[in-house]
């Protein structure tokens, strides 16, 4: 999946270098990603996938490097250029974040509400459309704890694409799912990005589903990019780092303890 020239980029991660105090989170990473793609960021817990999001939308800025989207490099614009930016992304939240005090419609129509000018009868037709292509249409006068942790989640599917952003970002978003919600989001995710013509990042551990449902694949580790390809390529990589984390073995070179001392020491034995 490799771009065909730089008008068909619409992500550009260039020596990204940050870090949270006494921890480096990214140490020179670089990636690509194509205009109209569905493509997974794989990475463990704490390996900086949902700060890149923050990176994105400038949300945090790079100590060293470049982000670039739609050309633009986003640390670098001023309020005004930053906020026409932003309201061409959409955002599914690690936790769904609905605002729990209005309806499910309310939720879906609130970026369209903010952003545009459209007469409320366009906005209910686009938002009833949103709701159905999620199987929610019927649920659009629900509050958010009338829904179930699986229906949440699809109203802030459907949020984040209401407005027909131009790069929608999904963060964790099968975490906690039982297996048909989680099937439901992943197809929706498929779909949505197809019809719309939208790009999409989905940043996320769950190795299997991801796999099943994107264009291509970018793992990172330490900081850097560990490896990338399309969901075949990567699965079928002999590199130690990457057979071990995509195929979930216990031994290779990821570490699940800890460091520490013996525990005979530990433990005065």
């Amino acid at each position: 999946m490799k771009p065909s020239s730089e008008n068909d980029i619409l992500v550009e991660v260039s020596d990204l270098h940050f870090s949270y105090p006494g921890r480096p989170i990214f140490k020179g990473l670089s990636l690509k990603i194509p205009r109209g793609k569905v493509v997974a960021i794989l990475g463990a817990s704490g390996s900086g996938k949902t700060t890149l999001l923050q990176m994105l939308g400038a949300q945090r800025r790079p100590h060293k490097g470049s982000v670039k989207v739609d050309g633009q490099e986003v640390h670098k614009l001023d309020h005004d250029a930053l906020f026409a930016l932003r309201k061409k992304m959409g955002m599914m939240f690690q936790a769904g974040g609905l605002f729990t005090d209005i309806t499910t419609f309310d939720n879906v129509a609130f970026p369209l509400r903010e952003h545009t000018k459209l007469p409320e009868s366009i906005i209910r037709q686009m938002v009833l459309m949103k709701l159905h292509a999620v199987g929610l249409r019927g649920a659009n006068q629900l509050m958010p704890n009338e829904l179930s942790g699986g229906m949440s989640r699809r109203v802030a599917l459907a949020r984040a694409v209401a407005h027909d952003p131009m790069l929608a970002m999904y963060d964790e978003p099968f975490a906690g799912l039982d297996p048909i919600s989680l099937n439901v989001i992943a197809d929706g995710i498929r779909r949505l990005n197809d019809a719309l013509g939208t790009t999409s990042i989905v940043v996320t551990y769950d190795v299997s589903e991801s796999l099943k449902l994107v264009d291509y694949v970018y793992v990172i580790a330490n900081g850097v990019l560990a490896g990338e390809g399309t969901p075949d390529e990567v699965l079928a990589s002999e590199d130690p780092f990457l057979r071990q984390f995509l195929h979930a073995l216990p031994d290779g070179p990821i570490e699940f303890n800890y460091p520490a001392k013996p525990i005979e020491q530990d433990i005065g034995v």
